[in-house]
């Protein structure tokens, strides 16, 4: 299992005690270490069960944070981490909406997690981030549509560290086999594309760690 992005190894996520599970599991990691694309294996709160070495990269430059890093849980990382729309480009529409999306359907089905609602009162805790799941995110999904919000075929913007490569769109596909799916686990492969669009702004600063979320507004269709 590749180290996280953030420079420590991911304690191992629960799995029923087999010896073939456990086996699959060390197996699956190599395969997913000799993808060249960021990919990674979350289960439905999206901790990050195992990621490789490409996920690593992507996200290496992200500084230290007590709860939001991208290979402890990814839905946090979107969310709360100051430093996520300096890697996820059109941060808020790209990534955010759909992960509140995703937020809201997990509850439905997981509503009792308390992983999940401890996401959701961290959301609560922001007036801004609030307002976006509850007004916003509504909002978005009736102009743009239910398919908006999923993940596999749809294409987003990156800024990759390697300066070779910069701003690139990706298309993020989804592709779990059968013993993933049985353990609750979904895989997400970030498939890098050659850049179509002109060159990003220049990178923004930094802003500085807050407790909460850093949506910095929430778009209506009306608006």
């Amino acid at each position: 299992m590749a180290h996280q992005a953030g420079g420590r190894r991911p304690a191992p996520r629960p799995v029923p005690e087999t010896c073939e599970t456990q086996a699959y599991l060390q197996d699956y990691a190599v395969l997913l270490e000799a993808v060249g694309c960021p990919s990674l294996v979350v289960d439905h709160r999206w901790d990050v069960v195992m990621a490789n070495g490409a996920f690593e990269t992507l996200f290496r430059g992200v500084r230290r944070h007590a709860t939001a890093m991208p290979g402890d849980n990814f839905l946090r990382f979107v969310l709360f981490h100051p430093d996520a729309g300096d890697v996820l480009g059109e941060h808020e529409q790209g990534w955010c909406l759909p992960m509140l999306a995703h937020l809201r359907s997990a509850l439905e089905t997981y509503g009792h997690d308390h992983e999940l609602q401890a996401v959701r009162r961290d959301i609560a805790q922001d007036p801004l981030m609030e307002a976006a799941y509850r007004q916003g995110l509504p909002h978005w999904i009736r102009a743009v549509g239910e398919a908006a919000t999923r993940l596999d075929g749809a294409v987003r913007l990156l800024r990759h560290p390697d300066p070779r490569r910069g701003p690139a769109e990706c298309r993020i596909v989804e592709e779990t086999p059968g013993v993933l799916r049985e353990l609750g686990y979904r895989r997400l492969t970030m498939v890098l594309r050659e850049s179509r669009r002109p060159a990003a702004p220049v990178r923004r600063p930094r802003r500085p760690r807050g407790p909460a979320g850093h949506l910095t507004v929430v778009r209506t269709p009306e608006d």
